[in-house]
């Protein structure tokens, strides 16, 4: 979904993902501070520093990413809505640079629409009635969280579909039990994960060989 942050309300249940440009940075001991604008506003996005993480892969891609997060430069942001002391932020999962620039301009359409949307309702059809269905205009069955699913493999789509429907904890699933479950190779398996976490439908919990969906 596209953030507008006036038309969201704070819960801790609610997932978001949206483009921004990266205002300020504001590094401390434990966390990394962004003040990012997608547009419809500006909202602080906080991410956590994992010490053990940082220190076992040095120079790794997590590095890298944070190397090219820096001010003007544009990034995408999945994560939870919260709130401290009354004001707003983003507690991240993940947090990377933007690379393909067309990711921008469809996410400020994303935004116009679902602004639109929470503002003056569904679109009207010929007739003038009025369309029902989400606030991106994906309708029916085949998507996963309003993302077509026509160009994933079928792999990845049979990981999202065990991932979605599998009773777990908070922590969600290992790739073994997923490999196991699904019966194919782990390496598949990986490969298939990182398909979902580029697109930012599932997350890392744990560790790296965990996930979760990003339920929005």
């Amino acid at each position: 979904m596209a953030l507008d942050l006036e038309m969201l309300d704070v819960d801790s249940s609610v997932q978001v993902t949206f483009v921004g440009q990266i205002r300020n940075v504001s590094t401390q001991t434990t966390n990394i501070t962004y003040k990012i604008d997608d547009g419809t506003g500006t909202v602080e996005v906080k991410q956590w520093i994992d010490s053990d993480t940082s220190t076992s892969d040095p120079g790794g891609a997590e590095d890298m990413n944070k190397a090219k997060l820096v001010e003007n430069a544009y990034c995408r942001v999945w994560g939870r809505l919260k709130a401290f002391n009354n004001k707003r932020h983003v507690g991240a999962h993940v947090i990377r640079p933007i690379t393909d620039y067309n990711e921008i301009n469809y996410h400020l359409l994303e935004a116009t629409a679902v602004h639109l949307f929470f503002t003056n309702g569904p679109p009207t059809s010929k007739d003038g009635q009025q369309n029902g269905g989400k606030a991106n205009g994906v309708v029916g069955g085949n998507d996963m969280n309003g993302r077509s699913m026509q160009n994933m493999t079928p792999l990845a789509r049979r990981l999202y579909n065990a991932l979605k429907e599998t009773p777990q904890s908070n922590e969600g699933l290992h790739v073994q039990m997923l490999a196991s479950q699904l019966q194919a190779e782990v390496n598949n398996v990986y490969k298939a994960a990182e398909e979902l976490i580029g697109i930012g439908l599932i997350f890392t919990t744990v560790d790296e060989n965990t996930w979760a969906i990003l339920e929005f």
